[in-house]
């Protein structure tokens, strides 16, 4: 099969077959984008971690200004968070952050995780045998989550879906609106964290606004940029990953039969593998696209046998670098109890995902408890994908039980 990059709409066959000829013939790609130009595109897993190891690929370009080279126009305001920060304004806020968002804080929410859990699904099933399972589940527990682990109180927690869908907008929301929507959040947590640090809690809020390293504080402001994107990514990309996860299970019957004999054991690979693989297992087409924002090479450098040159845009293919047969094993199979998975989907190195372990958690719990109680879960329609929104996504999964 010819190694055509970028690909698709194709079937999950096609798009592995095409793939396995990436990786057979070139390490990446050299592609021009509608927005910021030309960017090598990595296919090669290794090739993509060495990138993501490599302090001469920074992202400060972007953030003073430069265009994201992408498909879609880059929503602008994320250029401007930690995301986007390189050493050493990057490892100092990471720093400060870290020890707020600690391992021990999100085992702590696990508890009343489950207990979310439970109750979503009393209401969801009660009276009833079918629902909307993003509206009455997916996207209901992890703004609950994030929103408890940030100290939000019930109302702010109301607007995380207008707000979230607005700041990411990629098409067909008016330019007055974006700003209105992220004039008003920023406000809002501007408000919440100068009442956190008058009457400090038990949150994450808190917490950052007590975040002190010998005599280096994160300020007001620096909270707001963290928070604003702590609310963007920590509830949409969860909801989205369950979405996916609970539609490949129901897929895939011998895979989710597997998961049913022992849960809670294996709920964690399975987890690992949904982050992997889920994308091709949902029984849609798939495309070969760009998954990960970019660097730039602060100097030549030459990765894979590939010279980039100083300036030049490099990013992560994660659909290639994510089914790398030199890495995992029968990369086109979907396996929930894969032993080796060191998937990217969360990135690697200093841009690994800050709330990527409060993500599996969630992930664990809510698709755990969700075939747990409903063993008779299936599909009662066709999803409906959402558009327009950097993060994708579903706006209705219909399911009965």
């Amino acid at each position: 099969m010819t190694a055509t990059y970028p690909f698709g709409p194709v079937t999950a066959a096609e798009g592995m077959e095409i793939i396995r000829a990436l990786h057979a013939d070139r390490p990446m790609t050299r592609l021009t984008f509608e927005y910021g130009g030309d960017a090598w595109v990595i296919h090669s897993y290794e090739a993509c971690r060495q990138m993501l190891e490599d302090r001469r690929f920074v992202r400060k370009p972007f953030h003073d200004g430069r265009v994201v080279p992408y498909a879609i126009e880059f929503p602008e305001f994320l250029t401007k968070t930690l995301q986007f920060m390189d050493p050493p304004d990057h490892t100092r806020l990471r720093r400060l952050v870290a020890k707020a968002f600690t391992m021990r804080r999100v085992d702590k929410l696990r508890p009343s995780t489950e207990a979310l859990a439970h109750r979503l699904i009393d209401e969801m099933t009660a009276g009833r045998t079918s629902a909307n399972l993003v509206e009455s589940y997916a996207l209901p527990l992890p703004i609950q989550v994030i929103g408890d682990l940030l100290g939000v109180p019930d109302e702010g927690r109301a607007k995380f879906v207008e707000w979230s869908h607005a700041l990411l907008s990629t098409s067909g929301m008016a330019e007055d609106i974006v700003i209105e929507h992220a004039a008003s959040l920023f406000v809002y947590l501007s408000e919440l964290i100068t009442a956190k640090r008058t009457e400090p809690q038990d949150d994450l809020l808190s917490a950052l606004a007590a975040a002190q390293e010998a005599d280096d504080r994160l300020t007001d402001g620096e909270i707001v940029e963290i928070a604003m994107l702590l609310v963007l990514g920590g509830f949409d990309n969860t909801a989205n990953f369950m979405e996916q996860g609970v539609l490949s299970l129901l897929l895939n019957p011998e895979q989710r039969a597997y998961l049913t004999e022992d849960i809670d054991a294996r709920i964690g690979p399975a987890v690992e593998e949904i982050l992997r693989h889920a994308g091709m297992a949902m029984g849609k087409e798939v495309e070969g696209r760009v998954g990960l924002v970019p660097f730039a090479a602060a100097e030549d450098v030459e990765l894979a046998g590939v010279m980039i040159k100083q300036g030049e845009a490099v990013m992560v293919d994660l659909g290639s670098a994510n089914h790398d047969e030199r890495v995992f094993d029968d990369a086109g199979r979907f396996d929930l109890a894969r032993k080796h998975n060191p998937h990217l989907t969360f990135s690697h190195g200093l841009h690994r995902c800050i709330g990527a372990a409060l993500a599996t958690m969630e992930l664990q719990v809510g698709i755990g408890v969700l075939i747990k109680r409903l063993p008779g879960l299936a599909l009662a329609g066709d999803p409906v994908y959402l558009e327009g929104v950097l993060t994708g996504g579903m706006t209705d999964l219909p399911v009965t039980w």
